[in-house]
């Protein structure tokens, strides 16, 4: 009888082993890790990012974790992704675009508006000191707070909130990313952000384009950069 247990039990760690082997092995994680190599080769590098530290966070952190388990097989496709509730992981190269505008260095402190699943602030993460990001949708910053925990992130810090209000217990930040479009800069977004900072943001509605601003002594300093498209950015009663 006891032979019989122990056969079982042999039996079953067996068939766990196999289970998390296969997991680990070059027909799943191996073929993210191809993947992901030759999204940041074809669709990053070969349109002109060439920050290294952008470019060896997008090689680090696994993008297919942050999508629908649907959609994991097309996680390092060259388009964004639906996450439910009418809201989007970005397209890769603007993720990796949007980061190397901010121009890290790596002792930041970020705030982001729009957590979303939860990637970019992962990128982020893998470059900079701190980053601080907030989220409307309740449960897209519930299961964001907990997959970067789940990922082993120590730096990113999740909060469900209103984005026009930044996050001012936290204030002032070196560098402000938002990945919805306003029609206008936040004014309390620009209160928040640090003299010398910069904020990375989409503006418009029917037409949007992709702005770095600079704060300085005196106000301002606002450059375009390239046309995009993001969801609006909603909040303070916007529809």
């Amino acid at each position: 009888m006891n032979r019989l247990v122990l056969g079982i039990f042999l039996a079953c760690l067996i068939i766990v082993m196999m289970f998390f082997s296969y997991n680990k092995n070059p027909s799943s994680q191996g073929n993210f890790a191809q993947k992901r190599e030759s999204m940041v080769q074809d669709q990053i590098i070969r349109r002109g990012i060439t920050d290294p530290r952008v470019l060896a966070a997008l090689r680090r952190v696994e993008r297919h974790e942050f999508v629908p388990a649907e959609a994991r097989d097309i996680a390092y496709a060259d388009h964004p992704l639906s996450i439910g509730y009418e809201q989007t992981i970005s397209q890769p190269y603007i993720v990796a675009y949007m980061t190397q505008a901010a121009q890290l260095g790596g002792e930041e402190k970020v705030l982001e508006i729009g957590t979303g699943s939860g990637y970019q602030a992962a990128v982020l993460a893998e470059i900079v000191k701190e980053v601080y990001t907030v989220e409307i949708v309740e449960p897209l910053a519930q299961s964001a707070r907990e997959r970067v925990k789940q990922l082993g992130y120590k730096n990113i810090f999740v909060k469900h909130g209103d984005g026009y209000r930044g996050w001012k217990e936290h204030a002032p930040f070196d560098v402000i990313i938002v990945t919805a479009a306003p029609d206008e800069v936040p004014e309390e977004l620009v209160r928040q952000l640090k003299v010398g900072g910069r904020m990375v943001i989409p503006l418009g509605s029917v037409y949007q384009e992709l702005y770095v601003i600079r704060k300085t002594d005196t106000g301002m300093e606002k450059q375009s950069l390239l046309p995009v498209r993001f969801v609006p950015m909603v909040g303070e009663g916007k529809e």
